[in-house]
């Protein structure tokens, strides 16, 4: 009869215990900082996409600048954890002390709320380069005068245009190109023109420069921010409509057609007063140039259609570089850089005789900012060494890729020694290799037989419960 109410109890536990909710979080930058650094307020999320999420908080004193992503892949023990952040630049206006207030945010659904902080702007630092100049971009109210009943409007011409940015004009195959979609307006027009129905419009952009052949990397672009650029000494507003970084998987030429985007434009009323609108609405369509992107085949080697493409570094390091005979040691190969990190292999060991490697442990780190790709791959191997001696890592691995920047083929070699000490010992077991965290609770877990049938009986008290209660309630209501 004991059994009954344990039983209970674990159909209760399975029933009530919800699934780990997926992590977001606020982040806010330090304080104080210079006038010349950004301030900044990010979105982490653990497992889990950005879909959707509210404004980015205003900050008196400050102005939003440019955004950018990052994205951090571990995989350790076959688990698999990728943290994406998102993060809003912040310029600073003038010296002083602000308050950013408690604020929540709508991430994803799910309402995430931030303390606030006080934030301390100081002087200019000589060795930080400066902020661009973010100046207010609310044009200044004209002087209205008294004019006419029914005023005569105006079309005045505008400085504007749309333009598809590539910065390069032929890559090779698997070679990383930015694109982006740029609206700029001069300063003093900004009365004149305005976005419309700007979402529907992307939708179909976005249709239209989609690439089949080739891998993407987007920058998330949720808000419509401007950034201030000069064009021919004259200063404009940039909006950033789109972004992204396209690698070639194939000889396929990248094909973007002229596209359009659809503008309020405004008429000036000739004499304005204040008995009248002083602007008539109106539509202005803009296009941009067709472009294209010729794609190049990699020189000729063996391994030109598997190798990845890049500019890419090898960072190294060794848990211990002295270790005795059948204790195993840990050795982490980092390959870091500009690429598409996410085409990159884990390297094949070909150890020499007395070493033995285990499948790698994988952690992707990725930025995507200004325009650009980067960040590491880290490879955490798991060696076991079997006889003693002195073994030089470069012997054991290799890792060769193609640089865009110097048009060669190059690899990555293993600079390091590891030294192993003691006797050979043909007995060892495999076991010696540390195995993780996971193998070494093993002694303190309950080794208690359970029975193969308990599944069976929970289900089937589980009938006899429903039933029960189906039984009480048909008695309660034909009472009633």
């Amino acid at each position: 009869m004991m059994r009954l109410p344990l039983l209970f109890i674990l159909l209760f536990i399975m029933l009530t215990v919800p699934g780990l909710a997926q992590q977001v979080s606020i982040e806010l930058g330090k304080s104080p900082l210079p006038i010349n650094q950004y301030f900044t307020v990010s979105i982490k999320l653990q497992d889990q996409q950005l879909k959707d999420y509210t404004a980015f908080p205003e900050i008196d004193g400050f102005k939003k600048s440019t955004k950018f992503s990052s994205e951090k892949t571990i995989t350790a023990g076959g688990n698999t954890n990728v943290i994406r952040t998102y993060t809003q630049n912040y310029a600073a206006l003038e010296e002083g002390e602000y308050v950013l207030k408690p604020f929540t945010m709508k991430v994803n659904g799910q309402t995430v709320q931030s303390q606030g902080i006080t934030i301390r702007v100081t002087p200019m630092q000589a060795n930080v380069a400066q902020s661009p100049a973010l100046p207010d971009l609310l044009a200044p109210e004209e002087d209205k005068t008294a004019a006419e009943e029914q005023p005569e409007f105006v079309d005045e011409d505008d400085n504007a245009f749309l333009t598809l940015y590539t910065n390069k004009k032929k890559v090779f195959v698997g070679e990383g190109v930015t694109v982006a979609l740029y609206f700029y307006l001069a300063e003093e027009d900004q009365r004149l023109l305005e976005f419309y129905d700007f979402a529907n419009q992307m939708t179909t952009i976005l249709r239209q420069v989609k690439q089949p052949n080739a891998w993407e990397e987007t920058f998330d672009f949720s808000e419509i921010a401007s950034e201030n650029v000069t064009v021919q000494g004259k200063p404009y507003l940039r909006f950033r409509l789109y972004e992204t970084v396209l690698y070639p998987i194939n000889l396929q030429p990248l094909k973007f057609p002229q596209l359009q985007l659809k503008m309020l434009k405004y008429k000036v009323a000739k004499n304005p007063n204040l008995l009248t609108e002083d602007r008539q609405e109106g539509y202005k369509v803009f296009y941009s140039r067709e472009r294209t992107v010729e794609v190049e085949e990699l020189p000729p080697h063996p391994l030109r259609n598997i190798v990845p493409v890049g500019d890419y570094r090898l960072h190294e390091s060794l848990s211990r570089k002295r270790v005795p005979v059948n204790k195993s040691f840990n050795y982490l190969f980092e390959v870091e850089g500009e690429g598409n990190l996410s085409a990159i292999m884990p390297p094949s060991p070909t150890p020499p005789p007395g070493l033995e490697f285990y499948p790698p442990d994988v952690r992707q780190d990725v930025v995507r900012r200004a325009g650009r790709v980067t960040g590491a791959k880290t490879f955490a191997f798991t060696v076991l060494p079997r006889e003693p001696g002195t073994y030089d890592l470069r012997n054991a691995l290799e890792w060769i890729y193609f640089n865009p920047v110097t048009a060669t083929y190059d690899t990555l070699r293993p600079t390091l020694q590891v030294q192993v000490t003691g006797n050979r010992d043909s007995d060892a077991l495999v076991l010696s290799r540390d195995l993780g965290s996971f193998y070494n609770i093993i002694t303190n877990e309950n080794n208690t037989l359970v029975s193969l049938h308990l599944f069976e009986r929970i289900k089937r008290y589980t009938n006899i419960i429903l039933l029960l209660l189906l039984a009480v309630s048909a008695f309660v209501f034909l009472k009633k």
